[in-house]
């Protein structure tokens, strides 16, 4: 039994000598105080023991040492926290942060944020991750889970609190009703937060700026501009964020996630926003107006580029030849011409572009996607300069019909 014990305490499970030890190393006879054991305990153990043993199990499924990992930690941190008693319960302290943790393994797992540590490495991809959980999510995507079928939609999820989630759309009863649209909500509360679309209201104003919100999460959120708070960490890089959106949102860079399908060509993306924006390629819409000289346009950062024109101010210069620009990027583009630096690369052929715009183009020679297409003929082209080489043939038709 010592030697078991010695076993035990080499590996790190035991962190306190049991009684029963120190009984036989002292040549006694063992014994054990006779006590009276509350009803209740066997079944609160025996549950612990069963939901520690199911996830552990689960874990040493994915077919990696990544289960017995697990396996060790679980044990460690409970059996070493459950085996204290009141007065030896230590609690561990962030000297980064201050934040306090009640076990040796969170408080490692927590210091992470700070050092970034990522001991835990995908052997599919090399995808380093700060936790074991968030190694284990991330497999998921390799093997292409995804358990969780909706009965309602019919929709896969990966995670079982998604799918939890997710159900709550269908089953949920929405008796509170908006007058305006008809939208129908849950709560009275939620109907009252939504009304204020309607009435304008914004009672959450900010004491830097002045900025009123509809909701205070909104103005929260706004605050933190002016702190320059991120308290949001990307698990897979470090980086820092003001929202958990935000962080939702980047983490799809990592795991390559594209779920915004675009119904006309195909093409993905990692943002709705972004799709919304691609699908004006195939609409032609140009919703940005320029006031000035009527101009439109398809995306708030051209809109924004092109207003400069009029207001004269191009604070960007290049230092080889003068020339200024409206924008950084368009001087950092134009800088390549100096440089010789081609940065993007087609992975089909090898060639190289200034701009990412030009590799995007040229690309479509190997995928035959012609996202512009002729409003008076139908015909479609890979780029917006063959398409206005192409409608200049109409307006000659035109242009002979008319004399």
């Amino acid at each position: 039994m010592l030697e078991n014990y010695g076993n035990l305490v080499s590996v790190g499970l035991l962190s306190s000598k049991p009684k029963l030890i120190t009984q036989l190393e002292q040549g006694a006879e063992p014994w054990m105080e006779v006590q009276q054991i509350p009803s209740d305990t066997c079944s609160v153990q025996e549950y612990w023991f069963e939901t520690k043993m199911s996830t552990l199990k689960q874990h040493a499924s994915e077919g990696s040492d990544l289960g017995e990992q697990t396996k060790s930690d679980v044990m460690e941190r409970d059996l070493d926290w459950e085996g204290r008693s009141s007065t030896e319960k230590t609690h561990y302290k962030c000297e980064e942060c201050g934040k306090v943790f009640k076990y040796n393994s969170s408080f490692i797992s927590h210091q992470r944020n700070h050092t970034g540590e990522k001991p835990h490495k995908c052997n599919k991809c090399g995808i380093a991750f700060m936790s074991s959980s968030s190694l284990l999510n991330h497999l998921k995507i390799h093997t292409g889970k995804q358990p969780y079928r909706c009965i309602e939609c019919g929709k896969f999820l990966k995670k079982h609190s998604t799918f939890v989630n997710h159900q709550k759309i269908h089953s949920r009863e929405k008796p509170h009703k908006c007058n305006e649209c008809g939208k129908a909500f849950g709560k009275n509360s939620i109907l009252l937060r939504h009304q204020r679309i309607h009435t304008g209201q914004k009672p959450y104003k900010c004491n830097d700026c002045g900025k009123a919100f509809a909701q205070n999460v909104a103005l929260t959120r706004h605050e933190r501009i002016h702190s320059g708070e991120k308290p949001f960490n990307c698990n897979v890089c470090g980086k820092a964020f003001r929202d958990n959106s935000t962080v939702l949102e980047h983490l799809k860079i990592h795991t390559g996630e594209k779920p915004y399908r675009c119904n006309e060509c195909g093409k993905t993306f990692r943002k709705s926003s972004t799709l919304v924006s691609h699908q004006r390629m195939h609409t032609g819409e140009k919703p940005y107006h320029c006031s000035k000289c009527g101009k439109s346009f398809r995306y708030s950062s051209s809109f924004a580029g092109h207003q400069k024109i009029h207001s004269g101010n191009k604070p960007y210069e290049c230092n080889d030849c003068g020339k200024v620009f409206t924008k950084s990027s368009t001087l950092i583009g134009h800088q390549r011409i100096h440089t010789g630096e081609k940065p993007y690369y087609c992975k089909k052929c090898g060639k190289s572009f200034r701009h990412s715009s030009g590799l995007v183009e040229h690309q479509r020679i190997h995928t035959g996607e012609k996202p512009y297409e002729c409003n008076v003929c139908g015909k479609s082209f890979p780029q917006s300069s063959a398409l206005k080489q192409h409608k200049k043939v109409h307006n000659k038709e035109r242009a002979i019909k008319c004399s």
